[in-house]
């Protein structure tokens, strides 16, 4: 979690600052979403909603990657076909800042099963099936700091502030 530091106008015009804790979260195109061509779509949609992009790699998941992100699944009867899909073409891979991203970016998601996805969210306008639902988004700040690191060094992260930062901000 980075702290931001905000110049803001009190009711009687004094001026102070005031920090804001801003998340991180993890955010994984998926090969269905690469290609069908909705890269830019769903990067415009955390853009819009206000989320600064900290990191981003286009790349092809290695099967030992691929393991280490689903190893919560392992047990599960479909961890292989997991494991298979994520690996079978390139994803882009995303960490994107700002206050609540982790619970904001699962609304803008929308429900892991497409059918149960509102209209309006990524699933809901653009996934028609659970196996193919275009899109991993961390589900909690710690499974975010987990999948932060597991997918990027401290290097490949840039802390920036956009100019539009007040504009977010109270």
């Amino acid at each position: 979690m980075d702290l931001q530091l905000y110049w803001l106008m009190t009711k009687d015009e004094f001026i102070k600052f005031e920090e804001i804790a801003l998340e991180r979260t993890f955010i994984a195109i998926k090969p269905d979403g690469v290609q069908r061509g909705l890269v830019g779509e769903i990067i415009q949609r955390f853009e819009r909603k206000g989320f600064t992009l900290v990191s981003l790699k286009f790349m092809k998941v290695s099967r030992e990657l691929a393991e280490k992100h689903y190893d919560v699944h392992r047990d599960r009867p479909f961890f292989a076909g997991l494991v298979e899909f994520i690996t079978s073409a390139p994803i882009v891979a995303m960490v994107w800042e700002g206050d609540g991203v982790v619970a904001a970016s699962r609304k803008i998601i929308g429900a892991t099963n497409p059918l149960a996805a509102e209209p309006g969210t990524i699933r809901g306008d653009f996934a028609i099936n659970i196996g193919r639902n275009l899109i991993h988004g961390s589900d909690a700040i710690e499974t975010a700091q987990r999948e932060i690191a597991l997918w990027f060094t401290e290097e490949e992260l840039v802390s920036w502030q956009p100019h539009l930062s007040p504009w977010l901000h109270e």
